[in-house]
């Protein structure tokens, strides 16, 4: 059966800032991919080269018949050195915002996605007594630029930044999905907080609307373990969906679940299928945190800010994605308050540490650039064009018009 969307609903694709542009070499992760011994196997580099062929990308997503584009401001090309803003960063920023609005597009921009100025980083981060207003600060000098933006993220998920911080305390790296990670650190995550507020205050001046996404992990008990999973997830996503309430928004991001038991976070079952992230294939998971987040936020409008699935089978795509939105599909049906889906991500770009999770509706050559858009992303797009979710087989939905 098909399914049909609301008339005016955000159909877009994403990306961030040090994960396309390239050459990102005044913040704290281009000092950490280029130092000795650092812990990433692979560098951004050039990246997909977004800082200059960002109009190509703006055509792609227009002729996808793709309504929006989420893109990142990066702190470290604006404020390269503390209190030094460069004039030539916000033309730049500007640029896009515009360009966006020449072609259609709803830009939905991003202040902080991950990356911070190295000099922040060198004074103490998140947990210096000056980040917040460090933060603010940034905020205010990129306020000018934001003339016809309604759509403003301040912190992309600030619940993984925190747990980052926890494992880097903990002299730990990442294994498997997030939410098997370790609980926040509790001071940057209370600063995180703090800089959001701040953000909002500022960005609510002018008019812009503005909320924080969160990395929503499906937390879901495994044999009887109902108050473990709650005590799991309270530090890890629970908090930080309460900071959002009576934001002018919420951006959910969601791509897989997390088994828990009675002692914590389980690995991915086996036999279940898996993505390129070793992440468990399942895309309910996408309209379950969007039920999940709107039952602890009631009133506040939920953005999906990214959903996808890192394969190289771009069929694999296309079933993960109809899942994925036959998912949100049901929340909306439900009456949950849902305003867009942007897909994770327009291009295969870095990873933070790893150039092979492919996620992206169009690949990039990594010699020269060339943007190919994959069936998937023309799939996506008649998505978009007529609102309609088909309910085809993949092989017929993919076949060229």
């Amino acid at each position: 059966m098909e399914l049909s969307f609301p008339d005016g609903f955000l159909w877009g694709a994403a990306g961030s800032a040090h994960q396309t542009e390239g050459n990102n070499v005044s913040s704290d992760l281009w000092a950490l991919e280029n130092g000795p011994g650092g812990p990433l196997p692979e560098r951004s580099g050039d990246a997909c080269d977004g800082y200059h062929r960002w109009r190509e990308d703006l055509d792609i997503v227009r002729d996808l018949g793709l309504t929006s584009y989420r893109f990142g401001i990066e702190w470290a090309r604006v404020e390269p050195v503390e209190g030094r803003i460069s004039r030539a960063a916000l033309a730049h920023y500007r640029r896009l915002v515009e360009g966006c609005l020449e072609r259609g597009l709803t830009p939905v921009v991003t202040l902080h996605h991950f990356t911070s100025p190295l000099w922040f980083q060198q004074e103490g981060g998140w947990l210096s007594g000056e980040a917040v207003a460090r933060f603010r600060r940034y905020v205010r000098a990129v306020l000018p630029i934001l003339d016809g933006v309604e759509w403003v993220c301040t912190v992309n998920e600030p619940n993984m930044l925190a747990m980052v911080a926890s494992m880097m305390k903990q002299g730990k790296r990442e294994e498997g999905v997030a939410g098997a990670m370790p609980p926040p650190d509790p001071a940057v995550a209370d600063a995180l907080a703090a800089a959001h507020r701040a953000a909002r205050e500022e960005l609510g001046t002018a008019g812009v609307k503005s909320g924080w996404t969160v990395a929503n992990q499906n937390f879901e008990a495994a044999g009887g373990a109902e108050a473990e999973r709650d005590a799991w997830a309270w530090p890890r996503e629970d908090r930080f969906l309460e900071v959002a309430a009576g934001d002018d928004f919420i951006g959910v991001q969601a791509y897989t679940r997390v088994l828990v038991g009675p002692d914590g976070a389980l690995p991915v079952p086996d036999g279940a299928r898996r993505t390129l992230m070793g992440w468990e294939f399942y895309p309910a998971a996408l309209g379950n945190a969007v039920r999940y987040t709107a039952a602890r936020l009631p009133g506040v409008p939920i953005l999906v800010t990214e959903n996808g699935v890192a394969t190289a089978d771009d069929a694999e795509r296309v079933e993960y994605t109809r899942g994925a939105l036959a998912g949100l599909h049901g929340a909306i049906s439900d009456g949950i308050d849902v305003r867009g889906y942007l897909h994770w991500s327009l291009l295969d770009n870095y990873e933070w540490g790893s150039w092979r999770p492919t996620f992206g509706l169009v690949a990039v050559d990594r010699e020269t650039f060339e943007r190919t858009v994959k069936p998937s992303a023309r799939w996506f797009g008649g998505v978009a064009r007529t609102g309609v979710l088909p309910a085809g087989a993949v092989h017929e939905e993919m076949s060229p018009a």
